[in-house]
């Protein structure tokens, strides 16, 4: 009879020491992988590129659910999966945004609802309801309250199916369950693809299931050096960077991205990354010189060694309107005021979106 990880759902076998699920012995709750995981924090098969989304889709779709997605608030965009609606045919979706606590406070959740609705409507998706979520890694009176409302919901929709919490990578799908069941069976950490196949857990008369992170590969986070993930994904509320720009001016987002703004009079550029990753400011003038100069040293962490390796976005159309410039999996500047021409540099095949702003 084969046995599963209660950590990330992978079959157990004990033949081959590299490969997925492998254990000592077969009497073991737990794959090495997620033991490495969940004792050391080391990731010793990376499947930062997710399961192939497709089969995850496939087995969601023959289970008798509902389905509750869970989407990261911060990077909403990287989050986003397009289509879902006829993806998963027949389903009722539940939306869950997490990481609403990374946001600034004076940021309202009416404020987020409205911009939340607004990008489902531009993709086309629709959903059951939408419940904003923070606080899930802490226990206080916040968190509880959170849970609450997933757990009501649960109560509400289920009408007599199963429960399947679904989403992108680091969307914080473990979390939540680990939170719900009060324990921590279930593996989590920063390392996208944690959790590789569903993992059923039974409760009274249904059963809840985790399942893998889709895959996104146009995310930043699907490409970094696992040692770099702490100083990308915040733990902690973000500090927006503020820039007051008189002339052309380019923002390097440690050596991951660059901003590169024209200006024709005043322009206001606020960034809203994690507060361990460095911004730094210089003339567009002298850029490129910096970046071929300081790339991998001062300017980190990276992922290319030249400019040459990266890809240039030029936004479409410059409004007069406040304009977010997302880098998927990384953060977002927000940009207003007179700009002229704005251009954003970064790995070839990473995602870069402009939005109205969030904020």
């Amino acid at each position: 009879m084969t046995k599963y990880c209660k950590g990330c759902g992978i079959a157990l076998q004990n033949d081959d020491p590299q490969g997925l699920g492998y254990v000592p012995a077969l009497d073991a709750s737990y794959c090495q992988r997620c033991y490495k995981i969940r004792h050391y924090d080391q990731v010793t098969i990376s499947m930062q590129q997710g399961i192939e989304s497709n089969q995850t889709l496939e087995k969601i779709n023959k289970i008798d659910g509902i389905v509750f997605w869970v989407v990261d608030l911060f990077t909403f965009e990287a989050s986003m999966i397009s289509r879902l609606n006829q993806k998963l045919p027949g389903k009722e979706i539940i939306m869950i945004l997490t990481k609403r606590d990374v946001l600034p406070k004076t940021l309202q959740d009416e404020k987020i609802l409205r911009f939340v609705r607004q990008r489902l409507a531009e993709e086309n998706i629709e959903v059951k309801d939408i419940l904003i979520c923070g606080h899930l890694l802490k226990h206080d009176e916040q968190s509880t309250q959170n849970l609450m409302k997933i757990v009501q919901a649960i109560h509400t929709y289920r009408q007599g199916q199963d429960v399947i919490f679904m989403g992108v990578a680091n969307a914080g799908k473990s979390t939540i369950l680990n939170r719900l069941m009060a324990s921590k069976d279930l593996t989590i950490s920063r390392h996208p693809g944690t959790t590789l196949d569903l993992v059923p857990i039974e409760q009274d008369g249904y059963t809840i299931f985790d399942s893998p992170g889709i895959e996104n590969r146009h995310s930043m986070l699907s490409i970094l050096n696992p040692r770099d993930l702490k100083t990308v994904i915040p733990t902690k509320p973000i500090r927006p960077f503020v820039s007051q720009a008189f002339e052309d001016q380019s923002y390097a987002v440690g050596g991951l991205a660059r901003l590169d703004v024209v200006v024709n009079g005043k322009a206001s550029v606020v960034g809203y990354f994690s507060r361990s990753l460095p911004i730094h400011r210089g003339k567009l003038s002298t850029a490129d010189a910096l970046w071929q100069k300081h790339l991998n040293e001062m300017l980190v962490p990276c992922v290319d060694t030249s400019l040459l390796t990266m890809h240039t976005y030029h936004a479409p159309m410059i409004s007069e309107d406040k304009m977010d410039v997302v880098i998927h999996g990384l953060g977002w500047f927000c940009i207003s005021g007179a700009i002229q021409d704005v251009y954003v540099r970064v790995h070839k095949g990473i995602q870069v979106s402009f939005r109205k702003a969030m904020i």
